[in-house]
């Protein structure tokens, strides 16, 4: 592995007794690793050891860090309006990039909602849904149907559309909002849709539409859910039977928008439109924190008659004028750039390269689609251990459940690119089969 000079010191102690990292225990630590900067593809490490990402650091850094145009609107940026309360305020950075998104999504959503995260934008699209049925004098439509095997975020409404038996729904019980759940589509993404799937569709908006207000879905990819692939043709029955039906839906975008399956958004692999759209993670390119929900006029102007007469939402930082800057700057170099023949590139590559892993013994399935490569073992692996197997090789790959995943940068370059494949099938060739449990073999 690569190594670079760094004089930084970080304080492991410290880490481990005061602060929380994602999905983990204060009293049964999991190693991290400390980062003291990043250019391009790269990571480096306070050993000095430079690692290539694959995560493009939770699939937000489509540009790879340290861009050049998303630091200088950055910096431009923080000496003149670093932030600024919304209310009551606007500001040219907002509006500009409300402009591009109004510009890159669908024709029919014309309103956008500044939020914090991902999270907090899932949140604002499921209050969206239930005061418009407010506005149509339809209050009984308090519902939110969705597929198993999805994730919407962490927060209480989010959570409580993830899957109802991989999620958090048995651990905080009675608050967490019942909703309606569906099984997952099984339609694979090059194949027209089975009849399993149809059925489902059709039984539960006949069983359940009078309470619905919205379905929620990942359309095309269910992400941290499972990192499945679906057919379009779900998404297009999905959108007829909202219309026929007559309730609202919502496609969740924060992981797939913004280039990564190939098209712009994943929903122009079905030619449909959202009635509510959510975006974030590569919307500033992961340069800072932000997140979008868009939507119709009808949309907008339902809960604009429902009896509070204005939305019901306001976070104190909604609109950062930083965020908006970095956001721009993100947007115009995918408006501008090649990132179709990036994606493409990196899709092709991904396939060629990973296809020999399905020949490893416990390994289930090979899939790719667009820069999103997935290797899915049949039992689930050990991350920490698998995590430290891949640092050693010299790259970032964060394993979870059974799956070996990559989403690299758009930026990367093919030598890169095959350092991460290679890894991953060196990685998952060292996992044999021991009984019902995997054993991870160390090879250094």
């Amino acid at each position: 592995m690569a190594l670079s000079n760094t004089n930084t010191t970080i304080d492991y102690a410290f880490d481990a007794r005061h602060i929380w990292h994602p999905y983990t225990s204060m009293t049964q630590a999991l190693p991290v690793y400390g980062v003291v900067s990043a250019q391009g593809c790269e990571l480096t490490l306070d050993s000095g050891e430079v690692l290539i990402d694959g995560t493009s650091s939770w699939w937000s850094c489509v540009h790879g860090y340290s861009h050049p145009t998303i630091l200088a609107a950055m910096q431009k940026q923080l000496t003149q309006l670093s932030h600024v309360m919304f209310g009551g305020i606007t500001h040219q950075p907002a509006i500009e990039v409300s402009k591009r998104l109004v510009q890159m999504t669908s024709a029919n959503l014309t309103k956008v909602f500044l939020a914090d995260s991902g999270s907090i934008a899932v949140e604002v699209a499921l209050k969206m849904a239930l005061q418009y049925w407010q506005g149509r004098n339809k209050p009984q439509k308090q519902r939110i149907m969705t597929v198993k095997s999805g994730y919407h975020g962490d927060t209480f409404a989010a959570m409580s559309v993830c899957d109802p038996d991989g999620g958090m729904h048995t651990m905080f019980g009675n608050n967490v909002t019942k909703q309606v759940f569906i099984p997952a589509p099984t339609s694979k993404f090059n194949e027209p849709l089975n009849q399993t799937d149809i059925t489902a569709l059709e039984n539960a908006f006949s069983q359940h539409h009078q309470d619905i207000a919205a379905v929620i879905i990942e359309p095309i990819m269910q992400g941290a859910g499972a990192m499945r692939f679906y057919s379009p043709a779900y998404l297009v029955k999905l959108r007829l039977l909202c219309d026929q039906y007559n309730v609202l839906l919502i496609l969740d975008e924060i992981a797939t928008g913004f280039g990564r399956t190939g098209t712009l958004f994943a929903y122009e692999h079905a030619n449909i439109e959202a009635d509510i759209l959510c975006v974030g993670k590569a919307l500033t390119g992961g340069y800072i924190s932000l997140a979008a929900t868009l939507c119709s006029d009808e949309v907008a102007n339902g809960i604009s008659d429902s009896p509070a007469g204005v939305f019901m939402h306001g976070p104190t930082f909604m609109g950062n004028p930083l965020a908006c800057a970095a956001a721009t700057a993100s947007l115009d170099l995918l408006l501008q750039g090649d990132w179709q023949q990036q994606v493409s590139a990196i899709e092709v590559q991904l396939k060629q390269e990973l296809a020999r892993a399905i020949d490893l013994t416990q390994v289930q399935d090979v899939r790719v689609l667009g820069a999103v490569g997935v290797i899915e073992m049949v039992n689930n692996v050990n991350a920490a251990q698998l995590q430290q197997a891949f640092v050693e090789l010299g790259v970032w790959v964060r394993p979870f459940n059974k799956y070996i995943y990559i989403m690299p940068p758009y930026t990367i370059n093919a030598a890169q690119l095959t350092r991460l494949t290679s890894a991953m099938i060196s990685v998952a060739g060292s996992i044999e089969d021991s009984g019902n449990k995997q054993q991870f073999i160390s090879h250094g």
